[in-house]
């Protein structure tokens, strides 16, 4: 029986109805590799009795009114409507009042008529994993026989104009776009894109003996950074460019995910991403076969929590060893991170890009490190703009008056 506070944190746990099975074969994919772990079960797709039972269980575990199901892979469209229709069947079979919403991550390339038509008529939002323009996005967003993805993206993009299904960005920001900001933000402007989530791929390279080749979070140094991988200076000369596009044109017009969660920390309120919160571990994942993992970046074996069949998702969520994973992403920084101007900005960032040290050897440092704090002390005055603006209830926007009078001192 769920004994739990009505206080305690919300629970997430993002589902693979196809694990990592994928009509693309993007080069920075580190989700494609997951099918090394489950070598024994080659259909790695989520069966209609797990499908009920995560549901469910899902539902019943919530301590507030709204249920937020994400459906995540790999490839989500692998599986046909008809799965997608037993979720919304069996969501409202258990939602017993509750108010049940849903999104789900494509690569937008299977996209049909009678797939937006679905998601129209559900509610659903969707999210496209595109890189920018065609150029960007296909240097390594390609299929299994190594053919581009974009002109079929743009096509999935174009039917869910069409039949006015709610959809945002997930563009993955790499070596090669990074040095392209304004060109790449000025795509997703001109095509419409109001809701931007920007994805810093950093990954190392370590094969294992399972056939696995990327390092997790504790193996390996930044000797085996994978050629794809955006270095810090990129990544803070990337986010510091935009932005000073965003807040003297595009404030409250156009919603970039880390601006917005930056802000959020800025004012003391719970940013929307984890990578910038104080403590994780809310967030799981479940495969197709019912495994549940810490974190969707930590599927490894060190990081299983357990099985639904064997143990609750509630079991599994607020266990000690879960709650241990969430706090130590505070607990586990290294000083210069907790000496840092920055610190209530950034938190350390995401654990699994802390693999350096710090200039005294002390190790946990996050490898991004350089290109977050250039981007805090870049963005600090508008900040603090826009924290008075909020907390005089005015609108943040405000802040694109004072830029064109040059009201802010830099």
């Amino acid at each position: 029986m769920n004994t739990l506070s009505p206080f305690a944190k919300p629970l997430y746990i993002m589902a693979k109805p196809a694990g990592s099975l994928c009509n693309l074969a993007c080069k920075y994919c580190y989700y494609l590799e997951k099918s090394n772990l489950y070598q024994d079960n080659p259909k790695h797709i989520m069966s209609d009795e797990l499908l009920e039972k995560f549901i469910k269980e899902y539902i019943e575990a919530q301590t507030m009114p709204q249920v937020l199901f994400t459906w995540h892979g790999g490839e989500t469209l692998m599986r046909p409507i008809s799965f997608y229709e037993k979720v919304i069947s069996l969501q409202q079979k258990y939602a017993r009042g509750r108010t049940v919403d849903n999104c789900i991550q494509t690569n937008g390339t299977l996209l049909t008529d009678d797939w937006c038509r679905f998601f129209h008529d559900n509610n659903w939002l969707v999210g496209i994993s595109i890189d920018g323009p065609q150029e960007f996005h296909d240097e390594y967003r390609k299929n299994k026989q190594g053919k581009p993805s974009f002109v079929k993206v743009m096509q999935g993009i174009s039917l869910l104009n069409k039949h006015h299904v709610e959809w945002n960005a997930l563009a993955v920001v790499n070596d090669y776009n990074a040095d392209y900001p304004l060109e790449f933000y000025h795509f997703f402007k001109q095509i419409g894109c109001r809701y931007i989530q920007f994805a810093p791929i950093v990954e190392r390279i370590l094969p294992h003996s399972d056939g696995r080749h990327l390092a997790a979070v504790n193996e390996g140094t930044e000797e085996g950074l994978a050629d794809f991988s955006i270095t810090p200076e990129q990544w803070g000369n990337f986010l510091c460019t935009i932005f000073d596009e965003w807040v003297r044109e595009d404030v409250g017009e156009y919603f970039i995910q880390l601006f917005d969660a930056t802000l959020a920390n800025w004012v003391g309120s719970q940013p929307g991403i984890c990578t910038l919160a104080k403590t994780c571990g809310h967030a799981g994942v479940m495969e197709f076969n019912g495994d549940v993992y810490s974190c969707d970046h930590f599927v490894f074996p060190e990081y299983k929590l357990g099985n639904i069949y064997t143990h609750s998702l509630v079991e599994m969520m607020y266990s000690e060893r879960q709650l241990r994973f969430g706090k130590n992403k505070f607990d586990s920084l290294p000083s210069q991170c907790k000496e840092c101007e920055f610190l209530f900005a950034c938190n350390g960032e995401c654990p699994k890009n802390r693999f350096m040290k710090t200039a005294s050897g002390e190790p946990g440092l996050n490898y991004l490190c350089k290109g977050y704090f250039q981007f805090f002390k870049h963005v600090a005055p508008y900040m603090d703009y826009m924290k008075k603006e909020l907390l005089a209830q005015r609108p943040p926007a405000n802040v694109m008056e004072a830029v064109a009078k040059n009201e802010i001192t830099v």
